[in-house]
C-alpha cells in the first residue's frame, strides 16, 4: 500500500476542504458579517474541531514537551526546522524576483548546516546575516493571484483559498518530505509540529474576545505583513508588549 507522505497528506486535507466548501459557496443566505470570511460558517466548524484536537492532544503535548525540554535544546530544535526551510524561502524568493533575499537564504542555510551543526546553532542570525521568509502563497500573491476567501482547514488552522493552493508546493519543497525512513519522517514530523505548538503558547494571553474572530483578524493581518514584506509598519506580533486594537486589523 502506497504511503501518504506528510506533504501529499497536507494537500489531501487542502483538497478535501475545497471540495466540502463547494456547497457554501452556492448557498444563499444572510450577508457574512467579515467580507474576508464569506464561509464563516463552515469555518467555525472546522475550527472547533481543531480546537477540541488542540484542547486534548496538541496543547498537553506542547505542554509536557516545554516542561521536560531546557530552553537551550527547545531554542536548537526550532532552529534546525527553520533551517530546513531556507531552502524553501530561497526557492520562492528566485520565483518572486528576489535575488538578495534568496541569496541571503542559501548561505544561512550553508552557514548553519555546516557551523552550526545541521541548524542547531543559529550562527548566521549572529553574524547580522537575516532575511525574510517565504512561500508559495507569497509567491502567489506576488505573481497577481487574487488572496480568497479566508479558510480554515483540519488540523492545519487558518490559511485562504491562495495560501491552500500553495500548500502541496510548499511541502515538496520542505527536506523532511524526502527522508525515506517512515519513523525518522513521522517523528521528525511530530516534533516539528509539538515544538511549534510550544512556541505558540505564551501568545495565547494575547486574546481576547471570541477567539475564532480574533484568531483570523491576527492571522490576516500577520500574512498581509508578510505578503507585502513588511510594508504594513511594525511586526504586530514582535513585541511582549502587542496589545490587540481592532483598528489594528483594518484593510
Amino acid at each position: 500500500m502506497k504511503r501518504c507522505s506528510f506533504a501529499g497528506c497536507r494537500g489531501l486535507l487542502a483538497t478535501l476542504a475545497l471540495v466540502a466548501l463547494t456547497g457554501c459557496a452556492t448557498t444563499g443566505g444572510a450577508e457574512p458579517r467579515n467580507p474576508d470570511d464569506p464561509w464563516e460558517g463552515f469555518n467555525r466548524r472546522v475550527f472547533a474541531f481543531n480546537e477540541v484536537v488542540d484542547r486534548y492532544a496538541l496543547k498537553p503535548a506542547a505542554q509536557g514537551y516545554r516542561f521536560v525540554t531546557p530552553d537551550p535544546v527547545e531554542t536548537s530544535v526550532g532552529n534546525f526546522f527553520t533551517n530546513l526551510g531556507e531552502l524553501r524561502t530561497a526557492l520562492n524568493s528566485l520565483l518572486q524576483g528576489k535575488g538578495s533575499n534568496a541569496s541571503i537564504a542559501t548561505g544561512r542555510f550553508l552557514i548553519n548546516s555546516t557551523v552550526g551543526v545541521a541548524g542547531v546553532f543559529d550562527v548566521a542570525s549572529r553574524l547580522d546575516i537575516t532575511g525574510r521568509e517565504e512561500d508559495f502563497g507569497q509567491t502567489l500573491a506576488v505573481w497577481g493571484l487574487d488572496r480568497g476567501p479566508y479558510l480554515v482547514l483540519p488540523f492545519l488552522g487558518p490559511s485562504t483559498v491562495r495560501d491552500t493552493a500553495g500548500l502541496p508546493v510548499d511541502a515538496y519543497t520542505y527536506p523532511l518530505t524526502y527522508v525515506e525512513e517512515d519513523k525518522v519522517r513521522i517523528g521528525l514530523t511530530a516534533l516539528r509540529v509539538i515544538d511549534t505548538r510550544a512556541g505558540l503558547l505564551d501568545q495565547e494571553k494575547l486574546i481576547r474576545g471570541d477567539r475564532y474572530s480574533f484568531i483570523r483578524d491576527s492571522w490576516l493581518q500577520q500574512r498581509r505583513f508578510e505578503v507585502k514584506d513588511g510594508e504594513l509598519g511594525e511586526d504586530p506580533f514582535a513585541s511582549d508588549d502587542f496589545d490587540f486594537n481592532e483598528s489594528d486589523f483594518a484593510d
